[in-house]
């Protein structure tokens, strides 16, 4: 799946939980090839808006549409064109990463490409550990495993929520990589305050009212 033709927009977004208003009036366009960072303080919708553009949330007024060579997508399709990565992203701890991650394949395209799992899990540095249960896993490896989960099916549209948490040195290194490729011919989009990170939007929506 191609990402050079990809575009989100945003427009007079809103989202409340019952009568708390979490986000209110946001708009904004990213087209591959652009990145955009989300920031603002703990509780101010980061994470929020994050799952609203990935289709994990609906909004309460507003619109999120995406188009593919300037073809609205159909919302009950987005998923295929999206790659998301956050803390709330649940794995199952009994199963090993093999076994994780050939669910996410067959889900995603009703087959296993066990070549591309494996450069995912060389690229990650898991290859060798992919048969480990994930409950022996560190938090780290964890956060490695849901890049593998995310890229699988090379999503135009990467989704970030604290793209490096639970990284060492080395990892954030090749999520810095990861972030820097996306944004030259794709659609990235992440939520962050770390001043790193926050140096690959080349746009930003600040939520801090």
């Amino acid at each position: 799946m191609g990402g050079s033709g990809m575009r989100i927009v945003v427009r007079n977004l809103e989202k409340r939980f019952n009568a708390r208003r979490v986000l209110r009036n946001v708009n904004f366009e990213v087209s591959a090839g652009e990145s955009l960072v989300i920031t603002g303080p703990n509780g101010s919708g980061k994470t929020t808006l994050i799952k609203l553009i990935g289709g994990l949330l609906s909004p309460t007024r507003g619109a999120i549409e995406f188009y593919d060579l300037d073809r609205k997508v159909d919302p009950s399709s987005i998923y295929q064109y999206i790659g998301l990565v956050g803390p709330y992203l649940q794995l199952y701890n009994d199963l090993t990463a093999w076994e994780n991650l050939t669910f996410v394949a067959r889900a995603r395209e009703g087959r296993v490409n066990r070549e591309r799992i494996l450069k995912l899990l060389e690229w990650v540095g898991l290859r060798g550990r992919e048969h480990d249960p994930l409950k022996a896993y560190s938090s780290g490896m964890l956060q490695r495993v849901k890049y593998v989960a995310a890229l699988y099916h090379e999503p135009p549209v990467l989704l970030l929520d604290e793209p490096t948490a639970n990284l060492d040195e080395a990892g954030k290194q090749w999520v810095y990589e990861l972030m820097e490729g996306y944004r030259q011919d794709r659609v990235l989009i992440l939520a962050t305050n770390e001043a790193e990170e926050v140096r690959f939007g080349t746009g930003r929506v600040d939520l801090a009212g």
